[in-house]
């Protein structure tokens, strides 16, 4: 492998396991629709408990960071590129569903990564 893109690799990563406060406008669960070739993302709503943990605001239960849940979603977003989902999300006249610059610098990154897997056809795992 190339040095310089080990290095980002492991600088990614290490990134990747640093503690970020939870965004009290939600979270996005980011997919690749193939038969649409769009990147997707679900937004779905979340209170923010005394621990900081997010949880179900209808039964007050923590909502796992890995694993399935059954939740219900308040809206999808769905474009051809990163741009242009960043741009719904971002531009739009209604109020953001994003409340946190952390929150919406993250999603531009997974938007970028999910259009990189979508146009090479590799999968798309969320980080």
């Amino acid at each position: 492998m190339n040095p310089i893109v080990e290095a980002v690799t492991v600088l990614d990563n290490k990134l990747s396991n640093r503690y970020i406060d939870l965004d009290p406008g939600g979270y996005f669960i980011i997919y690749i629709d193939r038969e649409t070739n769009q990147i997707c993302a679900k937004h779905y709503t979340n209170t923010i408990n005394d621990r900081g943990l997010a949880v179900d605001p209808e039964t007050g239960e923590v909502i796992p960071v890995r694993g399935k849940v059954e939740r219900t979603h308040t809206k999808i977003y769905s474009a051809r590129s990163a741009k242009e989902l960043c741009i719904q999300l971002f531009e739009s006249k209604e109020p953001s569903l994003v409340t946190k610059l952390d929150h919406a610098a993250y999603l531009g990154r997974e938007f970028v990564r999910a259009e990189t897997a979508m146009l090479s056809g590799e999968e798309y795992v969320q980080d």
